[in-house]
């Protein structure tokens, strides 16, 4: 039961973001953006409507910071609050450093963008033996390798059981679905092994090159690489995610203390009041305030010049007037109402975040959020980037929660409803008890547990749940770890005698974070 007093705080929120787009669509070219009262509105509003615990925002503007703050709690059903100084995990936004780690070691000379990875990595090797020769550092950044989108992932989500050499070492089985450089697919590997390049040149661990190149320097004493230093620190938002409508803590990848095997795709944590320092640097050609240079003007220009063509949504060619996007190093660029808008976005199971540069006009913001909501992301973006390049006043609340609700609906239909469709096999369970094997993710044992069968992943220990008959020889793997919402199809596969050889997998519901590439695995039983 909603109480009076909240009825007429989402009434008054309501009211006064109305009037903010209405205000924001009558301003004149030289008074546009938003004011931090319109932005608290805007942010509390979208807040509430995609269910996000806590967020921490900061905008900077002509070298000066704006707003730096934060909104909502580090912990649903805890007190403590979210500030400018707490940490959330940045996730992709990680990208960037480890593209800018890379940029330093070529202003010092000691790299060349088109050096081959084998002259520094010499045991890499790609699933073609003519991509491994060709294999150029630019092209670790650039999601260009010809490998699906995400490619390999399950080696360190939801759980890191992979070392990093073990993660090079997968590569070589990942089979490609593209010619090499012939089209984008975002994949998270690459930079993995892009932070061990970074290791093999400069002599030192890349948690520790980032912290003492990056960090130190841009005085970003609220952010770490090197995340065993955080053990005791308090200020940490923890992760959320809506489990069947519910909002509940998650698990995270490692624990926040603890060296994150993806460290280079994903692994650092950070606070706005520091990613402020980095976004500043960066819309100043990657100078520091003082006048130092963190990277050259040149390597700067590289790192958000175009180098992998996308394509573009429709919401941003109609209301953006977009006509190009494309992937830099560490960020997307892309054109928006004539202005060039850099960003990046970020992702873990219940963190998100968004960085968003536009230099022309010297604005950049950033946000953290601890519930795996993109809708919440988009919709604060969104309406801060159209106040500050048009006169136009789109609802993105509204827009993206229909869009929201249609893609669950559509998404809906696709899963199937197992008790409306029972089915029994016509084998004995038995038959599909063994011990299979993936050449990169290791093994996999299906077994008998409560009068049915039961998947557990050797290396992901997150990956473990019942087995459902669907279909002959077709099972559906309901995770014990139902906040995973990845439920997989697990398909038999028997040999010309019909005698049983192995699996292969796909995710059962089209929302499924992609990370999770079941499409890659092909098991085979060996015992």
């Amino acid at each position: 039961m909603i109480s009076v007093k909240n009825m007429q705080k989402r009434l008054l929120l309501c009211l006064f973001y109305s009037v903010t787009l209405l205000a924001v669509g009558t301003v004149h070219s030289e008074e546009r953006g938003m004011t931090p009262a319109e932005v608290d509105a805007l942010i509390e509003l979208a807040m509430e409507k995609f269910q996000v615990p806590g967020v921490s925002f900061g905008l900077i503007k002509d070298g000066k910071i704006i707003i730096s703050k934060g909104y909502g709690v580090l912990e649903v059903g805890k007190k403590a609050r979210v500030d400018d100084e707490t940490l959330f995990a940045i996730a992709s936004n990680s990208k960037a450093f480890t593209a800018a780690s890379l940029a330093i070691l070529v202003d010092e000379k000691k790299l060349n963008w088109d050096d081959k990875v084998t002259d520094y990595i010499p045991t890499f090797q790609m699933y073609d033996p003519w991509v491994t020769r060709e294999f150029k550092i630019r092209d670790l950044l650039v999601h260009n390798s010809g490998l699906g989108l995400g490619a390999g992932d399950l080696m360190f989500w939801p759980s890191s059981g992979f070392s990093r050499k073990e993660i090079v070492h997968g590569l070589r089985y990942l089979k490609p679905i593209s010619s090499f450089r012939s089209e984008y697919a975002y994949d998270n590997l690459m930079y993995i092994l892009a932070g061990e390049v970074v290791e093999a040149i400069s002599g030192v661990p890349y948690e520790r090159f980032v912290e003492t190149r990056i960090l130190k320097p841009l005085d970003m004493k609220n952010c770490a690489a090197d995340r065993v230093r955080l053990k005791g620190y308090k200020n940490i938002a923890e992760p959320h995610v809506l489990s069947e409508r519910k909002l509940v803590r998650t698990k995270r990848i490692e624990k926040p203390y603890e060296k994150a095997v993806s460290a280079a795709a994903g692994g650092i944590l950070c606070s706005t009041k520091s990613m402020l320092k980095w976004v500043n640097m960066h819309l100043h050609n990657g100078k520091l305030p003082n006048g130092t240079t963190l990277l050259s003007q040149e390597q700067h220009e590289i790192m958000i010049a175009p180098h992998t063509p996308m394509s573009v949504p429709k919401e941003f060619r109609e209301k953006f007037q977009s006509n190009f996007k494309a992937y830099g190093l560490g960020f997307r660029v892309q054109d928006i109402n004539g202005h060039k808008w850099v960003a990046h976005t970020g992702g873990l199971q219940g963190m998100v975040s968004y960085v968003n540069m536009i230099p022309d006009i010297d604005l950049g913001f950033v946000m953290f959020t601890n519930q795996h909501s993109g809708a919440f992301l988009s919709a604060v973006a969104n309406t801060l980037l159209e106040a500050y390049t048009s006169e136009r006043s789109t609802d993105w609340i509204t827009y993206y929660e229909a869009k929201r609700k249609e893609q669950v609906a559509e998404a809906a239909k696709l899963v199937p409803v197992l008790e409306d469709s029972a089915y029994s096999p016509e084998q004995l369970l038995d038959y599909y008890i063994g011990t299979y094997r993936d050449p990169w993710f290791g093994k996999v044992t299906i077994s008998e547990k409560n009068g049915g069968l039961y998947f557990a992943s050797e290396k992901s220990e997150r990956l473990r749940g019942r087995m459902l008959p669907y279909k002959e020889d077709l099972f559906i793997v309901y995770w014990d770890e139902r906040e995973l919402e990845a439920d997989a199809y697990v398909k038999f596969e028997r040999s010309f005698n019909r005698t049983l050889s192995g699996f292969v997998m796909k995710a059962v519901s089209p929302l499924t974070d992609f990370s999770f590439d079941f499409q890659d695995l092909d098991f085979r039983l060996v015992e």
